[in-house]
């Protein structure tokens, strides 16, 4: 299944510089890691915003939820989910070719 996954950071902003850096270096690394796993696909940033969009491939719900919660930046993150299907019109295109 695919998701959609909207993250917005909400780390304190008197969060210690050391811990701030420390967090997003363990961020990127799980992050690498989802992403050689296959389970994050794509991810964007938002300008202006601490936010992300990204989309995720897990096998259900449940999958997608362990991957997210595996973030260092987990109890920080304001996360939305939406579940994706596959629309009409794609699985037409893809006959047609």
């Amino acid at each position: 299944m695919e998701f959609l996954v909207r993250t917005e950071n909400r780390l304190p902003a008197d969060t210690p510089d050391v811990t701030r850096q420390r967090l997003r270096e363990a961020e990127r690394k799980r992050a690498g890691e989802l992403r050689d796993a296959g389970v994050l696909k794509r991810l964007w940033r938002v300008p202006g915003r601490n936010a992300t969009i990204g989309l995720y491939e897990a096998a259900d719900p449940a999958a997608l939820h362990d991957a997210i919660a595996s973030l260092p930046m987990w109890r920080w993150l304001d996360v939305t989910v939406e579940a994706l299907a596959t629309h009409p019109q794609e699985r037409q295109a893809g006959q047609m070719t």
